[in-house]
């Protein structure tokens, strides 16, 4: 049997309530976007409903510590359907077992959660790493970002922190929204504007000195690099090539 839902992390949990109250037996979790129908296999709608969702999350805390519920969320935002489906069938798991279930890794579906957190960790600590700030004419921080995964929920708390003096924009371009620190909150955003112009905002668009100092930070770059004793293969290993194009210093003229 096929469990069809939403795609978000309420649909998800809701999905976890309805087995539990109906009990059909051997079930895959899919999305709308992803679920292929056919004629021969049987097909249950799950609909969002935040008051089951919400148990489901309160009990799942009973039982989890806040390392693996943090997991879990990553696994969440990878978005991929088959993750969507492992986290179903570990929730189901851990609900089913004593404490301490989720350290059987022995499970697949514990083990692709623990695996896929990881990938999103290092996805993330990537971003709050190469991420560059161009300087807009009307005095904002922007980058346009292109991430794996979905980790703007997950480097929010670094950029407030580390940047608590400016207002920035940080913005999705494959999944289509942003966010925007105003100086003392950060909220979620969409802009209505082309696709284009977010990758690489025009002149026009950039303080005048904006050009200056990513110059400056070029030959400071250049200065600071020794050719002797560079090292492409392990250069690449630490900076992977989908990464330079948020790098000032691998930009070229």
């Amino acid at each position: 049997m096929i469990y069809i839902f939403d795609g978000s992390l309420e649909g998800l949990l809701t999905a976890v309530f309805e087995w539990f109250e109906r009990k059909p037996g051997k079930i895959n979790l899919r999305t709308i976007k992803t679920h292929q129908p056919d004629a021969f296999t049987e097909t249950f709608s799950v609909h969002t409903n935040r008051t089951k969702a919400d148990r489901v999350w309160s009990g799942l805390q009973k039982k989890l510590g806040k390392e693996w519920m943090r997991k879990f969320y990553c696994a969440y935002l990878s978005e991929l359907s088959e993750v969507f489906n492992a986290l179903f069938h570990f929730v189901c798991y851990v609900f089913l077992h004593p404490a301490g279930a989720e350290k059987n890794y022995g499970n697949e579906h514990v083990l692709t959660v623990s695996k896929t957190a990881r990938s999103v960790e290092r996805e993330k600590h990537r971003m709050e790493a190469f991420i560059r700030f161009q300087h807009t004419a009307d005095g904002i921080f922007y980058c346009g970002i292109n991430p794996d995964f979905n980790v703007l929920p997950l480097i929010v708390n670094h950029f407030k922190n580390r940047y608590t003096d400016q207002k920035w924009i940080i913005y999705d371009l494959k999944r289509h929204y942003g966010l925007f620190y105003d100086l003392s909150t950060v909220e979620e955003i969409t802009v209505e504007i082309n696709s284009q112009v977010l990758k690489n905002p025009t002149a026009n668009q950039l303080d005048e000195k904006e050009e200056l100092y990513a110059n400056l930070w070029k030959d400071y770059f250049k200065s600071t690099n020794i050719e002797s004793r560079k090292n492409t293969k392990l250069h690449v290993q630490h900076v992977p090539k989908r990464y330079w194009k948020y790098l000032t210093e691998k930009k070229i003229d």
